[in-house]
């Protein structure tokens, strides 16, 4: 994993709760990358640069997605052992699976809405960088010796950041920032099958969300100055 990625998950760790697309910059302050915080409807946190034009971007590249684990996730997990413990081969198939799912969800909300997913830069490429950070799973479906009936709650949470860059300056246009929980608020059985649909989801809202984003992105672009 790149330092630039351990950066970008190392930020999500202090994600806001969530919160109430894009309407309309709030006074503040630029941040060290130039980004303003704006007020959000759909997610917790949206930074954006002042003066950016999303209007002429009809394609997107898309990074391969960073996924990690809630810091002391398996650790801690393994010290209950409620429904087995998770070994390290455990722990990396699901961070394959997060991450292929979610690299596949957010393609198909692209390709649906009408852009050409693109692997080279362009002046009318958009490349966004997306992780999934914190991720936790309430009750992994892991080996067992005897079979284990697994109950929570819901099947988890994660947090997602989005990064919008232009392909060709590599500049930061924007970032969203949003924690979610993944499946019922309710006791129910837990197992790969739910899990997997639960944080399906999720990972579809958040593609939705970033794609009807965009489009409201284009609509406001140029992107207003932040009010003195």
């Amino acid at each position: 994993m790149t330092r630039r990625a351990l950066a970008m998950i190392a930020a999500l760790c202090i994600a806001a709760p969530l919160a109430p697309p894009v309407v309309a910059a709030e006074p503040a302050a630029a941040s060290w990358d130039g980004l303003t915080r704006v007020q959000s409807r759909r997610m917790a946190e949206v930074d954006l640069l002042p003066g950016a034009d999303f209007r002429g971007y009809t394609k997107v590249m898309l990074d391969p997605t960073e996924v990690a684990f809630r810091r002391n996730w398996q650790r801690d997990h393994n010290a209950s052992a409620l429904s087995g413990r998770i070994t390290d081969a455990d722990a990396q198939r699901i961070l394959d699976a997060a991450r292929t799912g979610f690299e596949e969800i957010f393609r198909t909300a692209y390709e649906q809405a009408g852009y050409q997913v693109v692997t080279e830069p362009g002046p009318d490429v958009l490349r966004m960088r997306t992780a999934v950070a914190n991720l936790h799973v309430s009750a992994p479906d892991v080996r067992t010796a005897g079979r284990a009936r697994v109950f929570s709650r819901d099947a988890g949470s994660a947090t997602v950041v989005i990064e919008a860059r232009d392909s060709l300056s590599g500049a930061l246009l924007g970032r969203a920032v949003d924690t979610r929980t993944a499946g019922d608020a309710r006791p129910f059985l837990r197992n790969s099958v739910t899990n997997r649909a639960d944080f399906r989801s999720l990972f579809q809202t958040w593609a939705r969300t970033s794609v009807e984003g965009l489009a409201e992105l284009k609509a406001m672009s140029p992107i207003p100055e932040p009010a003195s």
